[in-house]
């Protein structure tokens, strides 16, 4: 674990080094990026005939491209997909946010779709992501926003709001509670994790190294699968994958439902499978490689609160939200200004499987602000 971890100063650029952890995050973490892999060439900006209210542009940002895709004027509000998405998983938050006077950015994580893949697997850590986010709103010219997330997204909105309310006056998590030190517990988050001669842990079969190929050999299946097996329509007819967050050793974890749940379609696949074609599963699946080191990394904020006024989302289906129960009980423990909401019926596609009612709910809470 030592010789793979990056020290503080790694992380935090040169200037970090006469400064503390907490001072060297109010700058962007510019050289946490600095080796960027390239995304391929793409216009400055460009429309789609689909989505005509929406812009989409490449933004330098925290030393790498970032893809952005934004609708409205307004305040600003920043959305973070999760595994294995990308901008398009807010598509129907974009419009409502915009419609309600907000301006919604969506964007692509580094690793995912248009946006830049660096090089080195050390380079997605919590710290990198973060790093990302505040680096937008420096694009940007902004001081502050709102920041949502689902998913990975989430663990990245949290963090995000813990270690920089100054930039994020609020935050929004969709599945994932927050967890002290990022993945929780005293010690490496690997250690934790469960598996058994027929299954592991989902976070421990994805770092694993032929979990890549594996995914990469029929994306469309992917998708399919988890869009389905994953949502409440899944789970309620036992079709369910990751029980208890778990995998099996066996294979049969992707299996092709005969048809998607109602509220996506295969023109939406389309998209997903496009988008992450261009950028494979490499970058994605580094997030959860760098499970330990970031946990490492934010030893410094060990305890600590988040102080902005957060609401977190989930749905009843949510095989996350049933992994880390406990966690979602003692939230409100670091998160004094919590509101909550279980969406009956809902899976873990959140935003996507409950989009009028997460889209108000949002609208609802940022107005409150």
């Amino acid at each position: 674990m030592q010789d793979a971890t990056m020290s503080r100063r790694d992380m935090l650029g040169a200037a970090a080094g006469a400064l503390t952890i907490r001072a060297a995050i109010a700058e962007p973490l510019k050289a946490a990026a600095a080796e960027a892999g390239a995304a391929g060439p793409d216009p400055s900006s460009w429309t789609d005939a689909a989505m005509p209210g929406v812009t989409h542009r490449i933004v330098e940002a925290n030393g790498i491209r970032i893809h952005v895709a934004e609708q409205g004027k307004g305040p600003l509000v920043i959305l973070c997909h999760g595994f294995p998405e990308c901008w398009y998983s807010w598509r129907h938050q974009l419009r409502a946010l915009a419609e309600a006077g907000f301006r919604a950015v969506a964007f692509d994580l580094r690793g995912y779709g248009r946006s830049d893949r660096p090089e080195g697997v050390e380079k997605y850590t919590v710290l990198h992501f973060v790093g990302d986010v505040v680096g937008l709103l420096d694009a940007f010219s902004v001081k502050q926003a709102v920041i949502a997330g689902h998913d990975v997204g989430a663990a990245i909105a949290w963090q995000a709001a813990l270690l920089r309310p100054d930039r994020f006056r609020g935050v929004i998590a969709l599945s994932p509670p927050f967890r002290p030190r990022t993945f929780g517990g005293s010690v490496p988050p690997t250690t934790l994790m469960p598996k058994n001669e027929n299954a592991v842990f989902y976070q421990l079969f994805f770092q694993s190294p032929e979990v890549e190929a594996a995914l990469e050999q029929n994306m469309r299946r992917v998708f399919r699968s988890q869009f389905y097996s994953l949502s409440a329509d899944g789970q309620r007819c036992g079709a369910g994958a990751f029980a208890g967050g778990m995998v099996s050793r066996k294979g049969a974890n992707l299996t092709d439902p005969a048809s998607l749940p109602a509220w996506i379609n295969e023109a939406d696949i389309d998209i997903y499978v496009d988008e992450l074609t261009r950028s494979g599963f490499r970058g994605a699946l580094n997030w959860w490689r760098n499970v330990d080191r970031s946990w490492e990394l934010m030893s410094a904020f060990e305890g600590e609160a988040v102080s902005v006024p957060a609401l977190h989302i989930a749905g009843d289906h949510d095989f996350v939200a049933g992994v880390f129960k406990d966690a979602i009980t003692e939230q409100s423990k670091f998160v004094p200004k919590l509101r909550s909401i279980v969406l009956p019926g809902c899976g873990h596609w959140t935003q996507q499987e409950r989009a009028q009612e997460v889209s108000t709910a949002m609208i609802d809470f940022i107005r409150q602000l």
